[in-house]
């Protein structure tokens, strides 16, 4: 029997690749000669980089690069088993966590130091770069990245920008002569499950501009300067990307990759899914099992585990799903392609002791799992 464990992190408790560990662990105290195979997942999101490292033999590099404040940090980015790709998470260097509460101001902060990840993962010869853009701190477009890499964003003096949002109300002129020449040999992929445009109600000061310290006041500034940087982008780069979905994720970033780097968005769970090879890693499974803290009615949209039921569904694959709570409307899973679904409490339990022992609550949970399938093997069709 050949079984693929491919959960998601359990957030707050386990990463993806701990709790892949964990359900192995309770699946041989019942089917010691089951072929395992683990493939930790994510859907582009936070743990993205660890759990795609894991699955696919990779490792994990750390690069000193510019904060969202313009501090030095230490971010961590994976390079892949196959040697040629890269997987960042741009919340390592311009994440909302990195700024204290009392010093948010997304007029100020920067992802310049997304653009040095990038410059990294080109000196180590990637060509293929995997990236994912939640929980940023930036409202800024991309345009740190962008300057990290070369183009020049000038103002009406000819001096570049200063970091920040607030900035690109002044920009006059791309340059884009020293870019970085490594970026037209390479494929950009960006997680992405966000549909907002750059600007206007729906944008990303709008609607991610409170959470990163914005005022009312604040956000009708961001807005605007963006509107004014899309404008540009369009006159210079030709390269219309005001409106365009996922643009406005992580303050504008969407837009900075699309424009700067032509980069292609992608839905994060189908681009995991995709580059840890779960396709291929299919073939020839009696069974996949997936897992994750809750599952729910937005299980089915764009989640991991949704992601993963569908396409195991499509190979013929039946799905075990393992979860630490069912919430509102979980049986939609059901029309996903998951037989049956297995919440990890034997009995009641608090929410942080539950999450103490969410490791051997999983394990737990595989192994009665296993000793069910062990007893539907025996039970007569009739």
């Amino acid at each position: 029997m050949r079984i693929v464990i491919a959960p998601q992190a359990l957030k707050g408790s386990l990463t993806a690749p701990e709790a892949a560990r964990a359900i192995a662990r309770g699946l041989q105290m019942v089917l010691p000669t089951a072929e395992l195979d683990l493939v930790p997942i994510a859907d582009g999101g936070e743990g993205t980089v660890e759990a795609l490292v894991s699955a696919t033999g990779g490792q994990l590099l750390r690069q000193e690069v510019t904060g969202p404040l313009g501090e030095p940090v230490e971010a961590t980015f994976g390079l892949l088993g196959d040697g040629q790709t890269a997987v960042i998470e741009m919340a390592a260097c311009a994440g909302l966590p990195l700024v204290p509460p009392e010093r948010r101001d997304p007029r100020l902060t920067t992802t310049y130091g997304v653009g040095e990840l990038i410059r990294a993962a080109l000196d180590h010869g990637c060509r293929h770069l995997i990236i994912g853009i939640g929980g940023s701190a930036t409202n800024d477009g991309g345009a740190g990245m962008a300057q990290a890499l070369g183009a020049h964003l000038l103002d009406a003096e000819g001096q570049e920008l200063p970091f920040g949002g607030a900035a690109l109300a002044h920009l006059a002129r791309i340059v884009l002569d020293e870019l970085d020449p490594r970026l037209r040999e390479s494929r950009i992929e960006v997680a992405c499950d966000v549909t907002n445009p750059l600007c206007g109600p729906q944008g990303a000061s709008a609607v991610y501009g409170p959470q990163k310290g914005a005022t009312p006041a604040m956000i009708a500034q961001l807005d605007a300067a963006l509107e004014h940087y899309a404008e540009i982008i369009q006159r210079d780069l030709g390269r219309a990307v005001r409106d365009i979905p996922g643009a406005g994720a992580a303050g504008g970033l969407g837009a900075g990759l699309l424009a700067f780097l032509e980069a292609t968005l992608r839905s994060g769970a189908d681009l995991v899914l995709e580059a840890v090879g779960l396709p291929e890693r299919l073939r020839g499974a009696s069974l996949l099992i997936t897992a994750e803290g809750q599952i729910d009615r937005q299980t089915a949209y764009g989640k991991s585990v949704g992601a993963v039921a569908s396409l195991a569904q499509r190979c013929g694959i039946p799905v075990l799903a393992l979860a630490g709570s069912l919430g509102e409307e979980y049986q939609v899973v059901y029309s996903l392609g998951v037989k049956a679904v297995m919440t990890l409490l034997p009995a009641p339990l608090s929410l942080q002791e539950a999450m103490t022992q969410a490791a051997s609550l999983l394990a737990d949970a595989s192994e009665r799992a296993a000793r069910l399938l062990l007893l539907g093997q025996q039970l007569s069709p009739s």
